[in-house]
């Protein structure tokens, strides 16, 4: 089929490995037995799998292919809203393989661990600053867990008042795993709504939080991407009534280098050293989700606990008594640590300012070159990302879903869509700082031809993609009965 771009849409055939497999075909030198041989139990060897017999240039040439199938940073934008879905530069990437740091061992005595130990004690120390935070702790594996930590934090802070409370408010405009992390402590969520601008007013906060609310969780940015601008007064409600404030620092790519929830009233902060500091996003792989608290909770944060010593060496310390206990095996994914390390040296203040600089005004470039073809429910200015909806298309009977599959056949991936549950049929477009005006400007230029297709030829977004690899799913009958095969 060829689709707007005069492209054809491309068949590809290409055989499983095992319809590939040939018997006595092998693609690897076995080195010859020289060691005596050693019968195993019959349960540990019955039933091994049927693997394909292939030559090395056929394994080769199918890793290779599934590479070039996938779409990912390096292959285009990726304007993901609330996942800042930046370009990593890949320096960091050559300071976290440098065998001194990519081979040390979780279990080397400290004396041979003294630079292992101070990255992450400086690492520590970059992130209160950045955040005005008082102390750090890197251990959680990712943003949720770090929420989880969090909240554990917040649980421990009540538990030594001798009373502890039974719920926590969280607003709509919150990144969605942050219930689930209340819930695990034990707390029920107690939901509030935005105002008509957006963001949270201080009396809603003030008509729920009583003696036996633990706190809030928001997101700062919120997931529409606009600014809390009432957080120190609603900061002010909560402490009133011996609450704390848990800050959501997942979009701190906005803010970053400009406001320091520190300063701002937030107690507890996570962060998501995979979406403000350039380490891998998603894949499957190790993250890191910093916790960064007042200095009235430096007490429960986890163990062990990293300590400069008067003669400039490090240890780790494991005798906290306050302490929520360990996150993870060891002290964390010290590889993403080094990445996070590497970038902030890299940028410095100056540069970590400019990039949420750069942030926000490219999502703002966007927001008004688009205003006026796809509805805008928040006509304000915004910080990372924007928020549209398909209440223009709708006449035509398109969903932001056809609009989003329609995007690839222009080499876009497609945006976050219909989330923030708030907006409905949301088109949540986050272009990030290391995209260029040039590439910013293509990405528009497809939107609006895709809104033109909407008005004048709605069968081609009914049916795209074209020319990727899978074509439209069926997507009731894929969640009812995958192919988990190929």
């Amino acid at each position: 089929m060829e689709n707007k771009l005069g492209i054809s849409g491309l068949v590809f055939n290409e055989p499983f490995l095992w319809e590939k497999s040939k018997h006595g075909r092998c693609g690897i030198s076995i080195p010859e037995q020289d060691v005596e041989q050693c019968l195993l139990p019959s349960d540990l060897t019955d039933g091994a799998p049927e693997l394909p017999q292939l030559t090395e240039v056929d394994v080769v040439r199918h890793f290779t292919r599934l590479s070039q199938w996938n779409f990912g940073v390096d292959s285009g934008m990726y304007p993901l809203g609330s996942c800042t879905m930046k370009y990593n530069p890949k320096t960091n990437e050559v300071q976290a393989s440098l065998p001194g740091l990519a081979y040390s061992h979780p279990l080397a005595d400290e004396d041979v661990s003294q630079g292992t130990l101070k990255i992450m004690y400086d690492l520590e120390k970059y992130l209160c600053e950045i955040t005005g935070m008082d102390a750090v702790t890197l251990q959680p594996a990712a943003g949720a867990h770090g929420e989880l930590a969090g909240m554990l934090v917040i649980h421990a802070f009540h538990a030594q008042k001798g009373k502890q409370r039974s719920k926590i408010i969280i607003p709509d405009t919150a990144h969605g795993t942050n219930p689930a992390s209340a819930t695990l402590c034990g707390y029920k969520s107690i939901n509030i709504k935005s105002n008509e601008n957006g963001i949270l007013a201080p009396e809603t906060v003030a008509k729920v939080m009583d003696e036996d609310t633990a706190g809030i969780m928001l997101t700062n940015p919120n997931t529409l991407g606009l600014f809390e601008e009432n957080i120190k007064a609603i900061s002010d409600i909560v402490h009133s009534k011996g609450g704390l404030v848990y800050g959501d620092g997942a979009n701190m790519n906005a803010i970053m280098g400009i406001v320091k929830p520190g300063h701002i009233g937030i107690d507890v902060l996570h962060l998501n050293l995979h979406k403000t500091f350039a380490t891998p996003h998603g894949g499957g792989g190790p993250g890191a989700g910093p916790v960064a608290v007042i200095k009235e909770l430096e007490l429960f944060l986890p163990c062990p606990k990293i300590k400069k010593k008067d003669n400039n060496t490090y240890s780790l310390i494991d005798n906290s008594p306050n302490s929520i206990g360990r996150m993870i095996t060891f002290y964390g994914h010290f590889n993403v640590m080094v990445k996070a390390y590497s970038y902030i040296l890299t940028m410095g203040a100056k540069g970590l300012k400019k990039v949420s600089q750069l942030a926000v005004l490219n999502a703002n470039y966007i927001k008004e070159s688009l205003k006026h073809i796809f509805y805008l429910p928040y006509d304000i200015p915004c910080m990372h990302e924007c928020v549209f909806t398909d209440k223009n298309q709708e006449k035509y009977n398109i969903t932001t879903l056809d609009m989003a599959k329609r995007l690839m056949d222009y080499g876009f991936h497609p945006p976050t869509i219909y989330f923030p549950l708030v907006v409905h049929g949301a088109l949540m477009i986050e272009p990030t700082e290391t995209e260029s005006k040039e590439t910013i400007d293509e990405f528009i230029k497809a939107l609006k031809e895709i809104a033109g297709e909407a008005q004048n030829n709605p069968e081609i977004l009914y049916s795209a993609p074209h020319i990727s690899k899978v074509s439209r799913l069926d997507e009731v009958t894929a969640a009812r009965k995958p192919c988990l095969r190929g």
